[in-house]
């Protein structure tokens, strides 16, 4: 039997927020975002999701802000911890 080499479950990497408001900020100066992408050594798609986001928090396209979304994820725990309360 040969051992398995491949990765099972891959966890995102964490990218702290001044790269992604530098590589953002790229492809809002202008820069294609594959060319970006390959630079930052980031998946393509990673990049496309940060710029989409970021254009929601701008309110230049509908969405869920990040601000929304953190206040939502706050009410839910504190929903979840009254609940185990009882």
């Amino acid at each position: 039997m040969t051992a398995f080499t491949g990765r099972l479950n891959t966890v995102p990497r964490a990218y702290p927020p001044e790269f992604r408001a530098r590589a953002i900020a790229l492809v809002r100066a202008g820069k294609p975002q594959n060319q970006t992408a390959a630079e930052l050594d980031i998946h393509p798609v990673t990049l496309s999701k940060w710029v989409k986001q970021d254009r929601v928090d701008r309110g230049e396209v509908p969405g869920v802000s990040t601000a929304e979304s953190v206040e939502v994820r706050a009410a839910r725990r504190r929903i979840r911890g009254s609940r185990l309360s009882y």
